[in-house]
């Protein structure tokens, strides 16, 4: 599978990797499974947060990939701490909280480093300074080789671009949602800031089983009708779905990988085997006459 520069980083990710946020410490053996498939099928990116299932989903991924460490590129995410009660999180992107949850990832993930460590959101009015230095320190420290950030709104990422040294942003760009595309891919591609985009598949709507993921009040800005008629219309191209879907967020220069999800082997084989057939440019453009522009300025 083809690795692209993460960034200006020494790191080189699968075009493919995989969002481990659907595996559940319940099913730790197909969790284990698909990891180690996903491996074998060329991916060596995997994405995780201390957000998920309490921590136990960062468990499931070091437990899968021990003694595979030296082979693949480690990422997980900090920001959303878990209240005492467990009932919910707040957002802390303090430094001494970032500091510390580092060290219990690591633990997790039963690694030393991490190969990159993310922001798990954020906003404007965040201690930025205080923050990016968190992550400086980690990195002269040895604890991560290098940072970035999860988020889509544009203000946060000039932000980070401007004060920090983060190599990638982690952000949601599908068929279905095209918002990086407004003021994102170019501005991070001349910076040289990669971007890891998550669920290029839309919740699966961009697959063949689209008929089953279908919801009454449709997704995103987009109306159950007009899912139905934008997916309709994309099927006559004579590129599969799956194929489709990948492709198209893969195109523009500045994205380095996909994270698709895959609770099984079977819809990982799937998403590699769908991988390598592309859009011409025309079948790109003429997705984008479809698609709506996806602006939403209430992320800004």
């Amino acid at each position: 599978m083809k690795q692209n520069q993460l960034g200006k980083s020494e790191l080189f990710v699968s075009e493919i990797g995989l969002g481990c946020m659907s595996f559940q410490s319940e099913q730790k053996q197909t969790g284990t499974r698909v990891i180690e498939e996903a491996i074998d099928r060329g991916i060596n990116f995997f994405d995780t947060a201390d957000l998920y299932e309490y921590g136990l989903n960062e468990q499931l991924v070091g437990s899968a990939l021990k003694g595979k460490r030296q082979d693949i590129i480690l990422a997980t995410k900090v920001g959303n701490r878990w209240n005492e009660d467990k009932q919910g999180w707040h957002w802390d992107p303090s430094k001494s909280y970032i500091k510390t949850a580092v060290k219990e990832s690591l633990q997790r993930l039963q690694t030393d480093y991490l190969d990159l460590y993310q922001l798990h959101g954020g906003t404007i009015q965040d201690p930025i300074d205080e923050t990016i230095e968190a992550f400086e320190e980690l990195q002269k420290e040895g604890l991560i080789r290098y940072y970035g950030i999860s988020s889509i709104r544009p203000n946060v990422i000039r932000e980070y671009t401007k004060k920090s040294n983060i190599v990638s942003v982690m952000m949601q760009y599908s068929i279905f949602d095209r918002r990086p595309e407004e003021e994102m891919l170019n501005f991070l591609h001349e910076n040289e800031i990669s971007v890891i985009a998550r669920g290029p598949v839309a919740r699966g709507l961009l697959t063949d089983k689209w008929q089953k993921k279908v919801v009454e009040n449709g997704y995103l800005d987009y109306s159950k009708a007009e899912v139905e008629t934008l997916i309709q219309k994309i099927e006559t191209l004579p590129v599969p779905l799956l194929s489709t879907a990948l492709s198209y967020v893969l195109t523009p220069k500045a994205v380095a990988t996909a994270i698709p999800g895959a609770r099984t082997v079977e819809q990982l084989e799937e998403i590699v085997n769908s991988y390598e057939e592309t859009l011409s440019n025309e079948q790109r453009e003429q997705i984008k006459a479809w698609a709506k522009a996806s602006v939403y300025e209430a992320q800004r």
